[in-house]
């Protein structure tokens, strides 16, 4: 199947090309995309791949318009949010666990399929694709049909990141963290992530305190309730509960140092790989530190709530989105690491 696709090649600016997509397997399915989240990850992947050519792209939203010949649950026409690849077969998938699957990283991180074949060419070579199972930055994608969640009729560009970005945030709060109302939730780094936490968070009616440097960010979220300050360094209430997003020692540190004992910190940001820790504090305050990876959920189960949340009022997703053109990805991510935009949604079907 012909295609357009936003091909990247480390630093140098992306380019609309024409590629080729396989047919799908019999486990597989063929998406039209409609609306695609900018995530931290696609900009970390093109960096790492260096020369590599690759089609990126993995919080796909669109429409069902081939199915494999063994596809059940779904149908020709069915509105879906992608969200990352699982193996669905071992003990952590098994437990609701998929994002802690045995195969996640060849399944989403490979650039092909678990037997090594690829999905996308360009000029008839195979590039990097099927990334975290789909390669969504383009106007098809292919995708394993248990990735797909079925949304109805909901604009694609607000539940695009619910693939990954949104599902996160979100699954931070509600699978791990699990405040309750009378709680303090301390969210560091609103982007993407930390938005739909601190927006899921409030629909549960949970005090949030949000730190985060960018102005606009800060007033959006201060709008539905959220008091927001500039650094988790500036004058903090004592907290239940920590969302770290942004990976860095010293935003951990500051949020251990807010929490009251018996509190819990999440970390969903990538940063170094060693941070130290006042064990002392751990120990004595009887304080946990928690890793995370996709918001610990079931795309399948978190997912519809998240729409059904969305479509009630009680989760303006559309209030982080701003959409672009397909083409315009390099603007999109100027703009996001401008603070200009909170989340860019890209629209396969839009032109400049």
């Amino acid at each position: 199947m012909k295609i357009s696709a936003l091909l990247s090649r480390g630093s140098a600016p992306s380019e609309l090309v024409e590629a080729e997509l396989d047919d799908p397997r019999p486990d597989e399915v063929i998406v039209r995309i409609e609306a695609v989240g900018v995530c931290h990850t696609d900009l970390v992947t093109r960096k790492k791949l260096g020369e590599r050519p690759a089609v990126l792209g993995h919080e796909g939203c669109g429409t069902v318009e081939y199915l494999g010949s063994s596809v059940d649950g779904l149908a020709v026409g069915d509105r879906v949010v992608i969200s990352f690849a699982s193996c669905g077969g071992c003990a952590q998938c098994r437990a609701g666990r998929p994002g802690y699957c045995a195969w996640a990283t060849a399944l989403n991180g490979s650039g092909r399929r678990l037997d090594k074949t690829p999905t996308i060419r360009v000029r008839d070579e195979p590039v990097f694709g099927a990334f975290f199972g789909q390669s969504s930055f383009a106007t098809a994608a292919l995708a394993d049909a248990g990735s797909c969640v079925p949304v109805g009729d909901v604009p694609p560009a607000a539940v695009a990141s619910l693939g990954c970005g949104f599902l996160t945030g979100a699954g931070a709060v509600l699978n791990v963290l699990r405040p309750r109302p009378g709680d303090r939730l301390l969210v560091v780094g609103a982007g993407g992530v930390g938005a739909a936490a601190a927006l899921t968070a409030l629909s549960e009616g949970v005090e949030v305190v949000v730190a985060e440097p960018v102005a606009a960010r800060r007033a959006l979220l201060a709008r539905y309730g959220a008091t927001a300050v500039a650094s988790p360094a500036d004058s903090i209430p004592a907290v239940t509960h920590a969302l770290d997003t942004t990976g860095r020692p010293e935003s951990i540190a500051r949020a251990l140092t807010l929490l009251r004992p018996h509190g819990v910190l999440v970390l969903v940001g990538l940063g170094p790989a060693e941070v130290s820790l006042d064990m002392r504090t751990l120990m004595l305050r009887g304080l946990q530190v928690r890793g995370c990876v996709e918001g610990d959920a079931e795309p399948s189960v978190l997912i519809p709530e998240l729409v059904r949340r969305y479509r009630s009022g009680l989760l303006p997703l559309d209030h982080l989105v701003t959409t672009y053109p397909l083409g315009d990805f390099d603007r999109a991510v100027a703009d996001q690491q401008a603070g200009v935009t909170l989340k860019p949604v890209l629209l396969p079907g839009s032109r400049r």
